[in-house]
């Protein structure tokens, strides 16, 4: 049977190429973006710059993310199901727990991106009415005051019941979201970067962010992060794109939406990167050198809070006119994780709906269980960063089996079933891509990061109690496969199963 014409949703689509485009960039621009991009960058910089990380940042870019946005695309328009319901489509019922890995992942992150989308709220609330503090003391004091009350809990739930309400309707209200969402954040964030660049000293920042020092190119942990970071921000390889792909039209074309999500994505990091790289080296480069000042960017702090909400409230508190760019910043913080948010929930009730159950109980039902899953998250640093550690990784497994997906189906066909006259033609370039360079690409920084796990991230690797070890990573990936494994035929079972209204 055709899976178009098997589609039980066949009337719900994309009004418009625009309104598709706005909600997959809101999947694509996140806090990745904003929040992490930056600290990513000054990591990975030599002493003359962060240039060569830009470089291999790109590389992946070409290399990995866009090709995996075609596929994800394609596979998307062409299964017109979730993730799971669309690897047992077209890549075969034997590996729609393939496809289940991939949604968990992208469902795991969920529950704890909910905790950072509810301090981003937090301190565009904090900014307006409480005012900024002076210090970065004060400003980790506040942090820490804000973590001891019940807000972060709180907070959690608020926005996680803000994206339900806004995946409920189906994708007509994803879409009227995202048209208001992601227009204001883009606003903003072009706002921000022309107030952040007419700062004196501002300058110095920009210009090591894009001066190149080769010589880290030769670090193997700076292609890997350059790869996670591609992927964070890109949202590649996660299944969201596909889901958003169930329901486009196929006059809007694969190949021109998703080259233009894959660099409309990286423009919105580079401008974010320039903002903050202009915002600290102008605040702090009179007070420190260069060493010191590129320590605060790279220091991340509890859950990575370091530079976002530790650092830049202080900055923002020494600058002409830094309370209203304070709220701007966090504001667009604040849309780009709740836009992202929405697609993460509509992914896994996607899933959910695809195995037969009404969608109003099965969005009603992931928003409460996300909710439980993520408050571990808000109540402790070290489940939080493990749960970022684990499952950010992950996405390399994810890319791989989207891969897969494609292989099964057949990249030649698959290539041939979304071609329009209206859209950029598909090399064929991108099917031996897809066959070879994905898959090596995956097994080889996999392989890497096992090796760095051993040797530098942490000695205890093959503990699997470990927050940051290798062996807790393999142990809760191992889980989810196997309990998936086990439930393939269930799956596929329902899938098959008329789907109630």
């Amino acid at each position: 049977m055709d899976p178009v014409s098997a589609d039980p949703s066949s009337s719900a689509r994309f009004t418009s190429r625009w309104g598709l485009i706005l909600s997959v960039l809101g999947i694509a621009v996140g806090t990745g973006n904003i929040w992490r991009f930056p600290r990513i960058a000054a990591s990975n910089a030599g002493e003359d710059g962060a240039g060569a990380f830009l470089v291999a940042w790109l590389v992946f870019l070409v290399a990995w993310s866009i090709p995996l946005i075609i596929a994800e695309y394609a596979l998307g328009q062409r299964g017109r199901q979730g993730v799971v319901g669309t690897f047992a489509t077209l890549a075969g019922p034997k590996v729609a727990w393939l496809g289940a890995f991939v949604a968990f992942v992208a469902a795991a992150i969920m529950c704890y991106y909910s905790v950072v989308a509810g301090w981003c709220a937090y301190y565009v609330a904090s900014s307006a009415l409480s005012g900024l503090p002076p210090t970065s003391e004060g400003s980790l004091a506040a942090w820490r005051a804000f973590q001891a009350s019940p807000w972060p809990i709180v907070l959690h739930g608020g926005m996680m019941a803000l994206g339900v309400l806004a995946v409920r309707g189906g994708v007509k209200t994803i879409e009227r979201a995202n048209t208001v969402l992601v227009p204001t954040l883009l606003a903003i964030v072009v706002v921000a970067v022309v107030r952040a660049l007419t700062l004196p000293g501002a300058g110095a920042g920009v210009a090591y962010l894009f001066t190149p020092d080769w010589s880290t190119l030769g670090s193997a942990s700076v292609w890997l992060e350059a790869l996670t970071q591609n992927a964070w921000d890109t949202g590649a390889g996660w299944g969201l794109i596909l889901t958003y792909a169930a329901y486009m039209r196929k006059e809007d074309g694969v190949v021109r939406n998703a080259v233009l999500t894959g660099v409309g994505n990286n423009t919105v990091s580079l401008l974010a990167g320039t903002m903050i790289f202009g915002i600290v080296f102008a605040v702090l480069g009179p007070q420190m050198s260069q060493a010191e000042v590129l320590d605060v960017m790279r220091t991340s702090g509890e859950r990575s809070t370091g530079l976002t909400f530790i650092w830049m409230p202080a900055l923002f508190a020494e600058m002409p006119l830094g309370a209203p760019l304070a709220v701007l910043f966090f504001l667009a913080l604040t849309f780009a994780a709740l836009s992202s948010l929405i697609s993460m929930i509509e992914l896994s009730t996607r899933v959910v709906v695809d195995l037969g159950t009404p969608r109003r109980k099965a969005v009603a039902g992931v928003g409460v269980v996300a909710f439980l899953v993520g408050v571990p998250s808000a109540l402790s640093d070290q489940f939080f960063g493990n749960q970022d550690f684990v499952w950010g990784v992950a996405l390399m497994l994810s890319g791989a089996f989207i891969a897969l997906a494609v292989i099964r189906h057949g990249a030649a066909r698959l290539r041939a079933e979304v071609a329009t006259e209206t859209d950029w033609r598909l090399p064929r370039l991108w099917e031996l891509w897809i066959r070879f360079a994905i898959p090596l690409q995956a097994v080889v920084l996999l392989g890497w990061w096992l090796w760095l796990a051993a040797t530098d991230y942490s000695e205890n690797w093959l503990d699997p109690f470990e927050p940051y070890s290798a062996a807790t990573c393999l142990l809760q990936w191992g889980v989810a496969l196997a309990a998936l494994f086990a439930l393939n035929k269930w799956m596929v079972r329902r899938l098959a199963a008329p789907t109630p209204d």
